[in-house]
């Protein structure tokens, strides 16, 4: 399926805010997606990504503020049955007794939405266009981080979805396997043309892969924009964790006598 045949949808977020035990941990998000754009939500650990990614899938409600799909609350009901949303989890969220083919089809398995060979010719097709069509019959163990990174991908696609999020998508992937990734990404994101939003520390990542990104830092957005607009953010705080400098004192050397 092309971008000509299938169109991603369009997320509003509005002034979202979301406290635990009187501390504010959302201070009023604002941001928007166009359909079929590779969004990047990026920041350090405990600004508040995890927080905003459960509001993005309805795990949870805000205090205040909205989120639109479509111009429509994603807690509306059965928002699900007219808009198709996939998640690839940080930790892949394989299931080791299935085969990666099982894993895959297990969607569509469970809820008996094809019958058993539709599954698998499905199954094929995703896999196949991830490059990993003779993986099939293997077990996750079997393979390495970044295939099975892919093969959480590939389970994300046999929804077909017009929305896809991705949870730190590089995460406990070396260097090279990270870039595989990022480029996948942008590849799926051009042959289906789904909306992409990406939550990730990975700075690298998020200049890469995002037509445009947004930097939350505690609980705010710091700085939004295109690769070029968020670089070139006055905001010291935007600057610092774009180019962290750490300066490390050498250690004392000793004089005590032996």
């Amino acid at each position: 399926m092309n971008a000509e045949n299938q169109r991603g949808v369009r997320i509003v977020v509005r002034n979202l805010r979301k406290s635990y035990g009187g501390r504010l941990v959302l201070k009023g998000i604002h941001f928007e997606v166009d359909r079929g754009e590779i969004f990047v939500i990026m920041g350090p650990s405990g600004s508040g990504k995890s927080v905003l990614l459960r509001h993005l899938i309805g795990l949870e409600k805000p205090d205040s503020g909205e989120i639109l799909v479509e111009g429509e609350s994603i807690h509306s009901p059965g928002i699900l049955n007219r808009y198709r949303a996939a998640m690839v989890f940080q930790s892949g969220a394989l299931l080791n007794s299935l085969t990666v083919a099982e894993n895959v089809g297990l969607y569509l398995a469970e809820h008996r939405l094809k019958p058993p060979g539709e599954i698998r010719k499905i199954v094929v097709e995703k896999l196949r266009l991830l490059g990993l069509e003779d993986t099939a019959d293997k077990l996750p163990a079997q393979l390495s981080g970044g295939m099975r990174k892919r093969v959480a991908v590939a389970r994300a696609l046999v929804m077909d979805p017009q929305l896809i999020l991705y949870d730190e998508p590089t995460s406990e992937l070396d260097p090279i396997n990270a870039v595989t990734i990022g480029k996948e990404i942008v590849r799926l994101n051009r042959h289906i043309g789904a909306t992409s939003i990406v939550v990730t520390h990975d700075r690298e990542l998020g200049f890469g892969v995002g037509n445009r990104l947004a930097i939350l830092l505690q609980g705010e957005i710091a700085a939004i924009g295109t690769a070029e607009e968020v670089r070139e953010s006055r905001n010291p705080a935007v600057q610092e964790f774009l180019h962290p400098n750490f300066r490390f004192e050498p250690a004392t050397q000793s004089t005590a006598q032996p």
